[in-house]
């Protein structure tokens, strides 16, 4: 039975908000008069309402998509909720109903009340979870799907909230890394600007009247203080229009997958973006391994969670071969962008029986190492920076100080 939200006035005129379930639209309004309300508008909740497009990078997603009804922290919360209710005995749709009361935004309480009148109709949760791409990405629906038809539904779900969490704690680190560095440099870039479009303009005012040379520092910074103020705009337009269209330019697949192909060939943070990915993927195919789906359709989720396309190139690669009936650890190994740590604990797997287990320890080394250099990498840059900024502003101290200097030997 398909849900509806709906606007209604009361017999006091206060207006009311809210959804429910019913046959059609004209029932929705039957059942809204029924209980001494006035409807205004009736809309049913569809899965194409809320998810317009699958979920997309940053750089990719179109102007004026609506924001996710769940974010990754929110949609982790909700999986754990939603284990522990299924886990304690209660039925799905009686747990659902329980997470639409208590959703804190009313966008997430409509999303979970079409779940639920999907369900309540006779739907699986994976199916129905498919018809919000944009909430629940392939990863979530195949895990549940396979949950549903092993009948192990609260413990796929238990496993699954870990993995959500696991994934969380890693990017909030890696964020977190980061920002120091980020941080400073803005306040570099800032206290730059400001001295360049301030002070040496007013020291260029000083020895404007005098008619002897003015040391080669000076000049360049009044050159390159006269330019910013000038011709500042149209630098930050430029920036603006390069962005737009580099954004634009990756939109093309084939461009997009040699920039991630290239991104991984650096020196350093190459080898970041491959740790992270790598791990992702380990996690994503020991999960779906873990809950009983076929390799071949886990192969292909967890290529799907994977942001560097040429990565996913390579993932797909190795699903081609293992169709083809080789191994997994053998199809991996042949991909030299993955980290080596994969096709090893993947052979270990397969030589035992525990490739879901092995292929969990690989994910959870690979984590441990993407966070150890992440957060050696903001170590060494947190001084770099300082050194660096520090010595933007002393050449622009000097090139404020030699002329004054120089003018001090012209009076003696």
């Amino acid at each position: 039975m398909p849900a509806y939200r709906f606007e209604a006035l009361q017999s006091d005129g206060q207006p009311r908000k809210g959804t429910l379930e019913a046959d059609s639209a004209r029932s929705a309004r039957s059942q809204l008069r029924a209980q001494g309300l006035v409807p205004l508008q009736v809309q049913a909740i569809a899965g194409g309402q809320d998810s317009t497009a699958p979920d997309l990078p940053w750089w990719q997603r179109p102007v004026g998509v609506p924001r996710k009804a769940f974010s990754d922290a929110q949609r982790a919360v909700w999986t754990r909720q939603l284990a522990s209710l299924v886990g304690s005995g209660l039925t799905l749709e009686r747990a659902l109903s329980a997470l639409a009361e208590d959703a804190d935004h009313e966008r997430q309480r409509h999303l979970l009340a079409a779940v639920r009148a999907e369900v309540h109709g006779g739907s699986s949760l994976g199916r129905t979870l498919g018809q919000f791409p944009r909430e629940f990405p392939a990863i979530d629906r195949a895990v549940i799907a396979a949950g549903e038809q092993t009948g192990q539904l609260a413990t796929v779900l238990e496993r699954l909230a870990d993995e959500l969490e696991a994934a969380q704690v890693l990017r909030s680190k890696l964020m977190g890394a980061a920002l120091y560095p980020a941080i400073v440099t803005l306040v570099a870039l800032a206290i730059v600007i400001f001295l360049v479009t301030s002070v040496v303009p007013q020291v260029a005012g000083v020895f404007a009247g005098q008619q002897r040379q003015l040391p080669w520092l000076t000049v360049l910074m009044l050159g390159l203080s006269d330019g910013v103020r000038h011709w500042g705009w149209l630098m930050l337009l430029l920036l603006v229009l390069a962005w737009l269209g580099l954004r634009a330019a990756l939109r093309q697949p084939l461009l997009r997958q040699r920039w991630d192909a290239a991104w991984l060939r650096l020196p350093v943070i190459g080898r970041l973006a491959r740790g992270y990915n790598s791990a992702r993927f380990a996690a994503t195919l020991g999960m779906l391994t873990g809950a009983g789906v076929p390799i071949l359709k886990a192969l292909q989720s967890a290529a799907d969670t994977l942001s560097n396309q040429a990565l996913r190139a390579d993932a797909l690669e190795a699903l081609v071969q293992v169709r083809e009936g080789a191994p997994l650890a053998m199809a991996l190994g042949r991909q030299a962008r993955f980290s080596g740590l994969l096709p090893m604990f993947a052979r270990l797997g397969e030589q035992t029986g525990q490739l879901p287990q092995m292929l969990q320890r690989a994910a959870q080394q690979l984590s441990a190492e993407v966070q150890r250099r992440a957060l050696a990498l903001a170590t060494v840059l947190e001084p770099l920076l300082i050194v660096a900024m520090g010595g933007l502003v002393m050449v622009i101290v000097l090139a404020v100080l030699m002329p004054i200097m120089q003018m001090n030997q012209w009076v003696r």
